[in-house]
């Protein structure tokens, strides 16, 4: 118990000396992407961040640049969110977050449409700039209310028999209507059809035209609380669709990683920023002396401090002035930062803070296709 804080001393000194000393970087290399986006004040890193993956497999196959409306998929997971809490009897999470598996969902069951589609930024609280500082707390009342008469109990635990008065005895009558008007407000209605670029879509035949197949794409995890070459769903708050990843090695993901960019294919990165990284700089990277175990990835991830909080695309490689590797990122926080949205973070700094990867599975090594192909 006396390492964490000797860890967090040599974070604090690698940032003061980075602060010293900005890094240079060579790009090794750039796959093609879309253009940087901001989810502003908002938990959408999973929606931007997948949305600007799937922007890319589209630039990687037909070579055609799209602005996916990430306010359509907002509007939709909510709703699923706030159904899977009602299913649930409250005993759920309401959450901004969510998962490069919740974007899939989305697309495969109800479509998505272009950006220009939904209200235009600033007709809204919320849509592209998204402010959900109003929003969110009023949906989450209204999805609260739905179970529970008095309030959601503080702890979220079964109801003993003093929280039973609480809960309403079942749910409350057009509710499905109530919260749907609350996040139309906000966001924006889904349109049923629309004109893109002269020819008329809805939702599902706009995605359809798109080129994507929402089956081809694979989550993949390292951890070894679960046997290794199965399946499990990763425990992590804002995973609340429960879908499975497929957990390898430290070794063989990151093996993965670098032979997906390799080929030109590009990866969605879900894992952890709130560590050692460096926001003014936009640059991560481990500490002297640590290095990104399976054992230390899952040491920090039991007592949190490492956890799943951010979401972002992960299209090149690169290396410092010591010939470092590193990866090139694209974040969702606009075009701030020296270099306009982009991070670069470490080929390390991945191994130790990675949660999941999410990639097209036709990227992956024949055996491990074949192994993802049995689910």
């Amino acid at each position: 118990m006396k390492r964490l804080p000797i860890v967090a001393t040599m974070m604090l000194m690698a940032a003061i000396a980075s602060a010293q000393a900005p890094k240079s970087f060579t790009t090794v290399k750039e796959l093609p992407i879309t253009s940087v986006k901001n989810q502003f004040r908002s938990g959408t890193c999973w929606d931007f961040g997948t949305l600007g993956y799937l922007e890319s497999e589209i630039l990687r196959k037909s070579g055609k640049t799209y602005d996916l409306c990430e306010m359509f998929v907002v509007n939709k997971d909510y709703m699923d969110n706030a159904t899977h809490y009602v299913r649930m009897h409250g005993f759920s999470q309401i959450s901004e977050g969510g998962s490069c598996d919740d974007v899939v969902d989305v697309i495969r069951r109800y479509g998505i449409c272009p950006e220009e589609a939904m209200p235009a930024p600033g007709s809204l609280t919320g849509d592209s700039l998204a402010n959900f500082r109003v929003f969110f707390p009023e949906l989450e009342r209204e999805v609260s209310s739905i179970v529970w008469s008095e309030g959601k109990p503080e702890l979220n635990r079964f109801t003993t028999e003093e929280q039973a008065p609480l809960r309403n005895k079942e749910p409350k009558q057009g509710w499905q209507e109530s919260v749907q008007a609350v996040i139309d407000k906000y966001v924006g209605a889904c349109p049923e059809s629309f004109i893109y670029e002269g020819k008329a879509y809805t939702p599902k035949t706009f995605a359809e035209s798109l080129g994507l197949d929402m089956d081809e794409y694979v989550s993949l995890t390292s951890f070894t609380h679960h046997p290794f070459n199965e399946w499990f769903v990763i425990e992590a708050p804002y995973k609340w669709r429960l879908k499975p990843s497929y957990n390898i090695p430290i070794d063989e993901l990151m093996a993965v990683l670098d032979k997906a960019l390799d080929a030109g294919y590009t990866v969605a990165w879900g894992g952890d920023v709130s560590g050692n990284f460096h926001r003014q700089e936009c640059v991560a990277f481990l500490p002297d002396g640590i290095v990104p175990t399976q054992e230390l990835r899952q040491e920090q991830w039991d007592n949190w401090t490492f956890t799943y909080d951010h979401v972002m695309l992960i299209y090149g490689k690169a290396v410092d002035e010591q010939g470092k590797p590193y990866y090139l990122v694209k974040n969702t926080w606009g075009e701030s930062g020296p270099y306009k949205g982009i991070w670069y973070m470490s080929r390390d700094y991945i191994a130790l803070n990675t949660t999941y990867i999410f990639l097209n599975r036709d990227a992956l090594p024949q055996k491990l296709l074949k192994a993802v192909k049995c689910q």
